[in-house]
């Protein structure tokens, strides 16, 4: 993987995780943490995929690997989800 692979991969992710916390509506952190959350929603969106088994929709193909963007978005709006949900009460 070369660097500009590893620039867009972090792209890609960026992407999949600011649209996953504009779903739900609550982000901290700003865009390392958007990164963050991208890769976290991918781990989260892809098993719960393999579980249903659900194909994998809307891969982006970086550097031979693969991301899962529709499954990172869904993902990371449920780890978004959980998170606003566990910290509501101590803002």
């Amino acid at each position: 993987m070369t660097l500009i692979d590893l620039i867009l991969y972090l792209l890609v992710a960026g992407l999949a995780g600011a649209i996953g916390q504009s779903i739900v509506g609550y982000g901290r952190g700003g865009c390392l943490a958007a990164i963050a959350v991208g890769f976290i929603g991918a781990i989260i969106g892809t098993w719960l995929a393999r579980q249903l088994g659900l194909p994998a929709w809307l891969t982006f193909t970086v550097g031979g690997t693969s991301f899962p963007f529709l499954w990172a978005i869904i993902g990371a709006a449920l780890f978004v989800a959980v998170i606003s949900l566990l910290s509501r009460g101590r803002l």
